[in-house]
């Protein structure tokens, strides 16, 4: 690598005078090649009104001289014309191509090249026909009439050696201004890099020292000579060094008091300096936060911690650090960053003191409280589970007699009165339905208990029952809803259970959704995702709506957690996870929060949810010894 590189200089002087030559001469040149193609473009132009202005003239001579009868007259014209500085040679033919005078040679030794005879069938009365050679040179004949007769044709070659000598003026003109403009640039910048590179050498010996000798501190502050952004630089240095030697002077001592104490204190503990830096930490404190020791000395809370806690944090040390007063038993929360996992702190924070009016530091002592507190919460979750089951007891005892009422006079209106066949198809979907919420009180929460047995359930049946329930919604807010399942696709599976987890989903769905959006209902033979063998079928339903976070989509499946505030129970999303595990089956989700901005369009936003239920005749057995 050394030996790849040793061509380019290491000074800063050179490195710029290197860059600007190189890059002044990749302008001139490309400037020089410009100019020259441009010239050479015009000159081309002009070359061809040129010899189309000569073949013109040598035309009017020739026919001039045989309208007056001197045939002389024509060997004079082309001699003189193929004589000219700009013409290489000139010629006269009759209107077949057979050659009658030139410039240069004789008459009969002369013959057309091919080029020069395909132009003729193209010649016409009152334009020169112009051409160029395969070997670039160019030539234009003209037509010679005398009154209405064609007797002959006019050919002139340009010479193209006055057009190389002008591009060579020009080439040499832009070189010699290049080689001028490289040589003054190279002045300046020599100028400029001297005033930058010496005070930058002066700053390079002051680290170099410090480096070396950090106790020798005799040769700083380093002179400031310059007034621009390294004489900053200078000044900077200067106070950085003041400071290290500041904070080197009450270090030693405390040095070996800390190390005891962090080496053997049973707890995580900490300190950080008035920039709220890491300064010194134990094995506990490196154990907490999942970094090692060596890589969180020098970085900042917000470094090793993850948000909001680091920034809570934060602001106790700073608290600390100006009021000179401890803070207790501060509790912070968090998940993320180099944590895998929720986690809960008790913190408390003091100063520390290197003199009776001067704090330095604080210490941070760390209680890991994570556990006592997912202990805490599954008592709480616990006892939320129990009364919700006898008050789930208590309402199915409750409303199962108005049910039975309504159910026997759905089937006194169904069967004995004179209803058309639109109002006996509602009364039958009133039915199901009651049955339904029968069904339900008697398994909300309870669903390891299964009061009816599972049966082959037809799919299309199943998915359009629930979508008709919620059609109104569906129309309210004019979503798109596409369903995707096929008419004879069937389950074996407790129906009204697959049912409710189709709803939930499609509830939830419509709850994120804005208006004119789209709704995915799909159903379709499948496999196991982890064990091919198990075929049944893949339920999708997939939104448009406003997606889900990490942190969101890592808990849906809690209970009594939920993002709709006061309308949300916390409770539909895990009965349908309980429904699917009873079922053997798995779920999977998929969701994306938009990202867009105006100024950066991002991807949409929305969620899919899978789950795949097997097809398993011996569910009911498999229940029953469960």
């Amino acid at each position: 690598m050394a030996l790849s590189t040793r061509w380019w200089p290491r000074s800063i002087q050179w490195q710029m005078l290197a860059g600007l030559l190189l890059l002044e001469s990749l302008s001139i040149g490309l400037f020089a090649f410009l100019l020259v193609r441009q010239e050479s473009r015009g000159i081309h132009q002009r070359v061809i009104r040129r010899v189309d202005y000569e073949s013109q003239i040598l035309a009017a001579q020739v026919s001039e001289a045989l309208r007056k009868g001197e045939p002389g007259w024509v060997g004079l014209s082309v001699r003189m014309m193929g004589e000219g500085p700009t013409a290489a040679s000139a010629k006269v033919t009759d209107p077949s191509g057979n050659m009658l005078f030139v410039s240069k040679g004789e008459a009969d030794e002369t013959v057309l090249e091919l080029a020069e005879r395909t132009q003729i069938p193209l010649i016409t009365r009152n334009e020169s026909r112009c051409f160029t050679f395969e070997d670039n040179r160019t030539e234009c004949v003209h037509a010679i009439y005398t009154g209405d007769e064609l007797r002959g044709l006019a050919w002139v070659e340009f010479n193209w050696a006055t057009t190389q000598e002008l591009i060579d003026a020009i080439s040499r003109t832009t070189a010699i201004f290049g080689i001028i403009w490289m040589i003054a640039s190279a002045i300046l910048v020599l100028i400029m890099a001297h005033s930058i590179a010496q005070p930058l050498a002066l700053l390079h010996r002051g680290a170099r020292a410090l480096m070396n000798s950090p106790e020798d501190t005799q040769q700083f502050p380093l002179p400031v000579k310059v007034h621009n952004e390294i004489g900053d630089l200078i000044e900077t240095f200067n106070s950085m060094v003041a400071s290290l030697a500041e904070q080197r002077s009450g270090l030693n001592d405390t040095l070996s008091l800390l190390d005891s104490m962090l080496a053997n204190a049973p707890i995580g503990l900490a300190f950080v300096d008035r920039n709220c830096r890491i300064v010194r930490v134990n094995q506990i404190f490196a154990d907490l936060t999942g970094l090692l020791i060596e890589q969180q000395l020098g970085r900042s809370l917000p470094e090793i911690l993850p948000q909001p806690g680091a920034q809570n944090l934060e602001n106790a040390v700073l608290r600390v650090l100006a009021s000179e007063e401890p803070i207790r038993n501060l509790e912070l929360s968090g998940q993320g960053g180099k944590l895998t996992r929720h986690w809960t702190w008790l913190i408390s924070v003091y100063p520390v003191k290197t003199t009776p009016r001067n704090v330095r530091w604080a210490g941070i002592i760390v209680l890991d409280a994570s556990e006592r507190k997912r202990g805490e919460e599954a008592l709480r979750r616990s006892e939320k589970l129990a009364v919700t089951g006898r008050l789930a007891a208590s309402i199915a005892h409750e409303i199962n007699n108005p049910l039975e009422a309504i159910t026997n006079l759905l089937f006194l209106l169904r069967n004995f009165s004179s209803l058309d066949e639109s109002a006996l198809h509602y009364v039958k979907m009133a039915e199901y339905e009651v049955r339904r919420i029968a069904e339900i009180t008697q398994q909300t929460l309870r669903f390891y208990r299964q009061s009816t047995l599972p049966a082959r359930a037809t799919l299309t049946d199943l998915l359009d029952s629930v979508l008709s329930l919620y059609q109104g919604r569906l129309h309210a807010l004019d979503l798109r809803v596409e369903r995707r399942y096929n008419p004879r696709l069937d389950l074996f599976c407790f129906a009204g259970e697959i049912r409710q987890v189709v709803a939930n989903l499609v509830g939830n769905s419509l709850d994120a959704t804005q208006p004119g959006g789209r709704l995915l209902v799909r159903a379709r033979p499948s496999r196991d995702w982890k064990d091919t063998e198990r075929t049944g079928v893949r339920f999708v339903v997939a939104d448009t709506g406003v997606g889900m976070t990490s942190v969101v989509r890592d808990r849906i499946f809690e209970a009594f957690f939920t993002t709709k505030e006061d309308t949300g129970t916390g409770l539909g999303l895990w009965v349908s996870h309980e429904i699917i595990l009873k079922h053997q089956g798995i779920i999977r989700v998929r969701s994306r929060v938009e990202t867009a901005s105006l100024f950066a369009p991002g991807p949409p936003s929305g969620t899919v949810i899978q789950f795949f239920i097997p097809d398993n005749p011996n569910l009911a057995d498999e229940q029953a010894s469960a």
